[in-house]
């Protein structure tokens, strides 16, 4: 398996500063455990107050988009469906604010960290544990001081911190050496201290609301990058179902006058931004005559569409369709996404379901590049 890729690796730095170097303090070993409302992706509010029975309660702060958060979701079903029953209570809480987390955060999951995903992702993965969204406000999150996704905080009855830290000690879980949360858990259950009270932690920095004003500036650079509409024959329009290399394409014919092309036009390129620094690019091919070259342009100015854009040279359309897909039958929109190989990943035409295009996409770019977990 090939290394976590540098993109990655800035996304999911290792969390190790100490907590008096952070903006938000870390709770302290002793320490009560905070209170807090939110909402669960049950349609329940939980509190504190929920989890009175339990001796133990560990809170787990985790999200959608985290490649190492995601690798964790299976550990934690099996320490709840081991531990419930022996008085162990697991929740885990998102601490992310959506409008924190850049868009090009987004490039190893088909879902963002808004309660509608997080209700997704805990259906598609069958979560046993309540799933809490504290992103709006972030009030759990300021309270606990969560550096990391995910990062652990176990309680004993007194509601006294006991531990915090990592859960295991290795992303991959074929590479775990001290399975930290169970010791703890056992410790705890029989009365013992935890033989390491805390530990550092790895995984996607906390993505604090204080990040939104600089998110702002980057997607303002990436809507000053130039917009072209270069011209294309219809060898050039086979090729992109060509094999593309090492990397992952997707091909969208549309046209300015198609309504649904028009309507999911900004989902396509924010797709394009989520994925575009893997290996990964996007096409746009209008399918307009070539005495509509400025109209298509401005269109594309507008939108910021700094993808790679063309346009048929020609105006016979059903030359066009042949070219670009002998499958398609000529209705717009019409999208192709091509892997290694030249092997179509996906074909529809019509109005796209972007989720699951995005999950074609995830999975083909994790078998280019696989990521640490």
């Amino acid at each position: 398996m090939k290394s976590l890729p540098l993109t990655a690796l800035l996304c999911c730095l290792a969390a190790s500063l100490p907590a008096a170097e952070t903006q938000h303090p870390t709770l302290p070993l002793g320490a009560p455990a905070p209170d807090f409302q939110l909402p669960g992706v049950d349609g329940q509010t939980w509190t504190l107050a929920s989890f009175k029975d339990s001796p133990i309660l560990a809170v787990v702060f985790t999200c959608n988009h985290c490649p190492t958060a995601q690798a964790y979701e299976e550990r934690l079903k099996s320490l709840t469906a081991d531990y419930r029953a022996r008085g162990v209570a697991v929740v885990a809480i998102n601490p992310n604010s959506p409008e924190g987390v850049r868009l090009d955060e987004l490039g190893y999951t088909d879902l963002d960290d808004t309660l509608e995903s997080m209700k997704l992702r805990a259906t598609e993965r069958s979560f046993n544990f309540p799933y809490l969204d504290d992103g709006p406000g972030q009030v759990a999150a300021r309270a606990y001081g969560p550096i990391a996704t995910p990062h652990l905080f176990v309680f004993d009855q007194e509601r006294k911190l006991r531990y915090q830290g990592r859960i295991d000690d290795a992303e991959r879980e074929d590479l775990v050496k001290r399975q930290d949360a169970r010791l703890v858990f056992d410790a705890l259950l029989a009365g013992q201290a935890p033989p390491v009270p805390q530990t550092k932690v790895f995984g996607c920095s906390t993505k604090w609301a204080d990040k939104t004003d600089g998110n702002r500036k980057w997607l303002a650079k990436i809507q000053a990058e130039p917009v072209d509409l270069l011209p294309a024959d219809g060898p050039a329009l086979a090729s992109l179902r060509a094999d593309p290399g090492n990397k992952v394409r997707l091909v969208h014919a549309w046209a300015t006058w198609c309504g649904p092309c028009v309507t999911e036009f900004d989902d396509l390129l924010e797709t394009n931004l989520q994925f575009r620094h893997r290996d990964f690019e996007m096409v746009t091919v209008a399918a307009q005559f070539p005495d509509e070259r400025d109209k298509v342009l401005a269109f594309l100015k507008k939108h910021h569409a700094s993808t790679r854009n063309l346009l048929f040279g020609e105006t016979d359309k059903y030359k066009m369709i042949d070219a670009l897909d002998p499958e398609w039958n000529g209705a717009l929109p019409h999208t192709l996404l091509v892997g290694p190989g030249g092997k179509v990943l996906y074909r529809h035409t019509g109005a796209l379901d972007l989720l699951e295009l995005r999950r074609k996409i995830v999975p083909a770019l994790t078998g280019i590049t696989p990521w640490g977990g």
